[in-house]
C-alpha cells in the first residue's frame, strides 16, 4: 500500500482489536468508505489485536468472556486451539467479510491540533489530518511493572504477564506471583502443574466469586469504572471490581494449596522476596502478573487529562475534545463493553461530521 502523508480523512480509527474493528464495522454501516473516508491503522504485524500475544496455553476454552464481533459469530471454534490462533483466524475473516482495509503495521505516535479544526495524525507512513478520531489502543502495549525496594538487585528472572511463554518454562523453578487478577491465577495453576514450587502475593485479599455472572453484576461493575473516568480518574479494569470466578480447576487448586495468598512483602533481595516480620520466601524466579495501563501516550499534545491523572469521559467522548473518542477505555474494557462503545462512538462521530463543515 502507498503511504499515508498529506492524506485527508472523515475519521482515524487506531487500534484493530475488538473496540477499533467494531467502530470500523459500524463506520462503514453509516456509509462512510474505508481507505476513502476512513483510515484504519493498526501497529500490529497481523489480524488478533492483543491476543495475537496471547500465551500458547491459553486455549480458547480457557478465555473468560469472549463475546463476537458485531454482525459475525465466531462459530465452531477447536477448545483446545491456542486462544491466539482462533481468535487472530476470527478477526482476520471479519476484516475481510467487511472489507475493513486495515493497514498494517503503521505506529501512531502523536495526534496533536491540525489546524482549521482537523487533528494531525503523526503516524510511521507521514501525516493524517482528520476531522474525528476514534482511539481503541487498548493496554497491550503498556504492561505495569510496580517498583519494591530492592528490584533490581534480584538475582534471578524478572518477567510480565506479557512475555509469559506458557508453563513448561518454569518446571522446577522456584516462582513468586505477583497479582491477584485472572491472569495471576492462571499462571498459578498451569505453573503448579508443571512442576513450579509457586508463591502467590497481592496487595489485597483476592476475592472469588461463587455461581453465575448475571447482568445486573455485570452492569454494577461497569458503573463503578464508569463513574472514575466520569470524574477523571485512571479507569480500574471492569474485571478489577468483579471478582474471581470460582471454577472447577480454582477449587482443586485452593484445596491443594495452589492459591493460598500471602500478603504483598516489603522488599526484594538477590535470592528471594522478604517482609518486615522477618518471614522470607527464595525464589528464583518473579512474575508480575499486575495488569496493565491504557496505550495513550500518542494522545498528550491534545492535553486531555485531567489532575487526576484520567481522561474525562462523557460517553465515549473525551470531554475535553468532542473530536476524540475512546472505545476499549475504562467501562468498555471488557469485549462486549468494546461492542457497544464502538457502535455509540460512531453514532456520536456521524453527528458532528454532520454539523461541523469540512476544513478548507
Amino acid at each position: 500500500m502507498n503511504g499515508l502523508d498529506g492524506r485527508d480523512v472523515d475519521v482515524v480509527v487506531v487500534g484493530a482489536g475488538q473496540a477499533g474493528l467494531s467502530a470500523a464495522y459500524h463506520l462503514g454501516r453509516a456509509g462512510l468508505v474505508p481507505e476513502r473516508d476512513v483510515l484504519t491503522l493498526d501497529h500490529a504485524p497481523r489480524p488478533g489485536g492483543a491476543w495475537q500475544f496471547r500465551w500458547p496455553s491459553l486455549t480458547y476454552g480457557r478465555v473468560h468472556g469472549m463475546h463476537a464481533l458485531p454482525g459475525m459469530e465466531l462459530t465452531d471454534a477447536d477448545p483446545e486451539r491456542p486462544s491466539s490462533e482462533v481468535i487472530g483466524a476470527y478477526f482476520a475473516a471479519y476484516e475481510e467479510r467487511f472489507a475493513l482495509r486495515v493497514r498494517r503495521p503503521v505506529q501512531v505516535r502523536a495526534v496533536r491540533e491540525g489546524g482549521g479544526g482537523a487533528l494531525e495524525v503523526e503516524t510511521s507512513q507521514g501525516l493524517v489530518r482528520t476531522r474525528a478520531l476514534i482511539n481503541a489502543t487498548g493496554t497491550w502495549d503498556r504492561p505495569f511493572w510496580p517498583r519494591y525496594p530492592g528490584q533490581e538487585t534480584f538475582a534471578g528472572w524478572q518477567l510480565h504477564t506479557a512475555d509469559y511463554p506458557g508453563p513448561e518454562a518454569f518446571a522446577g523453578r522456584r516462582v513468586v506471583v505477583v497479582g491477584g487478577g485472572a491472569s495471576g491465577t492462571q499462571h498459578l495453576m498451569e505453573l503448579a502443574e508443571a512442576g513450579a514450587e509457586t508463591t502467590w502475593v497481592t496487595r489485597r485479599p483476592p476475592v472469588f466469586r461463587e455461581g453465575p455472572f448475571d447482568q445486573e453484576a455485570g452492569r454494577a461493575a461497569v458503573a463503578l469504572v464508569e463513574e472514575r473516568v466520569r470524574r477523571g480518574l485512571p479507569p480500574r479494569s471492569v474485571v478489577s471490581v468483579t471478582g474471581l470466578p470460582l471454577g472447577d480447576a480454582a477449587r482443586r487448586a485452593r484445596a491443594a494449596g495452589v492459591l493460598e495468598r500471602l500478603p504483598m512483602f516489603d522488599r526484594i533481595v538477590p535470592e528471594g522476596v522478604v517482609w518486615d516480620d522477618g518471614r522470607r520466601v527464595g525464589a528464583d524466579t518473579i512474575l508480575w502478573a499486575t495488569g496493565f495501563r491504557a496505550a495513550l501516550d500518542h494522545l498528550a499534545p491534545l492535553r486531555l487529562r485531567e489532575p487526576g491523572g484520567g481522561i474525562r469521559m462523557e460517553g465515549t467522548r473525551a470531554a475535553r475534545d468532542e473530536r476524540v473518542h475512546l472505545v476499549g477505555y475504562g467501562p468498555s474494557a471488557s469485549t462486549i463493553g468494546a461492542n457497544r462503545a464502538g457502535r455509540a462512538a460512531v453514532r456520536e462521530v456521524v453527528r458532528l461530521l454532520a454539523r461541523v463543515p469540512e476544513a478548507a
